[in-house]
């Protein structure tokens, strides 16, 4: 019987993709590549509802229906398909004040009816959805010294008092917002400077971030990894910090003297000491192989309350990623009691997702069986060298188990990336660039290249993937 443990632990399979009609017949003549290139789910349904989710591709809106019925063959339904220049039909409000393109938006969690837009003109704008503020939308403006080049990512924390923001420049900064009007404005609030900007953390383009607690997640091309990290001294729990105590780019320590270009700046710790000799400090990173120079793929962590903490990715090579946060706590656990039981007792129960590995047997010069060891130095031989008294019992997991365990849950080398809980794999020639997660967490969707979603579940029952043409109609712009 499963366990509530078990169930908690599944992560999703592939279930059914589709590619939508090539639409590059409405894009400009030297634009011939299609893509999608965001995908949302609707936050405010009940739980009990069929999810709905929208995709957005140059020209094109799909919103589509998952079925809560894990029987269903094709669990997903396209609901609608509207152009983007069939103004009528999707138009409800229009804000006006980039002066480029908008590449991501973010919701307060806080207050559904404040936006956050981030764009090509190095700002980040905050809109109110109020119908107070229908004249003059725009609260505030963060930009000045914030950013040199185009932005690509913006994010909330979970406060809504907080924002991350990021891009080309390959800056991340941590804006504080003020205290959001609340009547009728004539002039928005201007914030010139972040209370926390560095370019040390990545190398390159940076396309996703994302608060986790008052962690960050944060990826840039060429890097192959997602890293978490946390800036030295920030905490969500006391008053925000007073605007002018926000470092300008005057006042900056480089983390790196041998490249003075790489630079933080802080207002949480403003000088490094001995007692604080870092401004952020990395927390471990994760392993997305096969990325290469590909920018704008942008992963996903569901965060909610009850559940497991789950991140999602999809590289340029068809593979989507997931690493379970909670497995990284249960895994460590796991080993200290297994270091530390009494052996007269039996090896410590083992989570059901920690699977030995099955391999074959060895054998020596002579042909005969020989016990599988592990390699002196290797992360897994600590676990037999601490503790003695529990050699015997750890042995009985062969080396290749222990080194798969290390590589994927182990947290004592910060320097290692962990290697995904599990993939899954679509067509090689698949770029993942953006995925969502439903409100539910039962429903995974990653979208990409060649117009293509794929839908992903947890919590079904057993089925093979399948691969489905939506109805002929549902291919015509509305």
């Amino acid at each position: 019987m499963s366990t509530y443990d078990d169930i908690a632990s599944e992560l999703p399979r592939l279930r059914v993709s589709f590619g939508f009609e090539n639409d590059t017949a409405f894009l400009d003549s030297d634009d011939n590549v299609a893509e999608f290139f965001d995908v949302k789910f609707c936050p405010y349904q009940p739980l009990d509802c069929d999810p709905i989710f929208a995709a957005v591709s140059k020209k094109h809106v799909v919103i589509c229906k998952l079925s809560q019925s894990s029987g269903d063959a094709n669990p997903c339904e396209i609901v609608s398909v509207i152009r983007d220049d069939d103004l009528n039909a999707i138009q409800i409000k229009c804000f006006t004040g980039h002066g480029s393109d908008v590449n991501d938006l973010a919701t307060s969690p806080f207050d559904p009816s404040i936006i956050a837009s981030a764009s090509d003109d190095t700002s980040v704008r905050i809109w109110s959805l109020d119908s107070k503020h229908k004249e003059r939308p725009c609260l505030c403006i963060l930009a000045g010294e914030g950013h040199s080049w185009n932005l690509l990512s913006v994010a909330f924390h979970d406060t809504g008092r907080y924002l991350l923001s990021a891009g080309h420049d390959q800056i991340i900064n941590l804006w504080t917002l003020p205290d959001l009007p609340t009547e009728p404005i004539t002039t928005p609030i201007r914030v010139h400077y972040p209370h926390f900007s560095t370019s040390a953390v990545h190398s390159g383009i940076v396309d996703c971030v994302a608060f986790y607690g008052d962690q960050i997640l944060s990826r840039a091309c060429h890097d192959n990894v997602i890293s978490l990290w946390r800036i030295e001294g920030f905490s969500s729990d006391g008053p925000p910090p007073a605007q002018n105590i926000a470092p300008t780019p005057q006042n900056i320590v480089p983390t790196n003297y041998d490249e003075a270009g790489r630079l933080t700046r802080s207002a949480f710790v403003p000088t490094i000491s001995p007692q604080c000799p870092a401004q952020y400090t990395r927390v471990l990173d994760f392993h997305t192989p096969n990325c290469g120079p590909q920018f704008f793929m942008r992963f996903k962590l569901h965060f909610v309350p009850g559940q497991h903490p789950v991140l999602a990715f999809c590289n340029a090579g068809g593979n989507i990623f997931f690493w379970d946060f909670k497995r990284l706590t249960v895994y460590s656990d796991f080993m200290k009691a297994l270091r530390n039981h009494d052996p007269s007792k039996g090896i410590p129960p083992r989570p059901s997702w920690l699977r030995p590995l099955q391999h074959r047997q060895r054998t020596d010069a002579a042909g005969k069986p020989r016990l599988s060891t592990v390699e002196k130095g290797s992360p897994a031989s600590a676990l037999v060298e601490e503790t003695p008294k529990a050699t015997e019992d750890i042995k009985e997991f062969s080396a290749e188990t222990l080194e798969s365990w290390t590589a994927k849950y182990s947290l004592e080398d910060a320097h290692e990336p962990l290697r995904a809980h599990k993939t899954e794999s679509s067509s090689s020639n698949f770029v993942g660039r953006q995925a969502a997660w439903s409100p539910g967490g039962e429903w995974c969707v990653i979208v990409g290249s060649s117009n293509t979603a794929l839908i992903l579940q947890r919590w079904a029952k057993k089925a093979p993937a399948k691969t489905f043409e939506p109805p002929k109609e549902a291919l015509v712009a509305k």
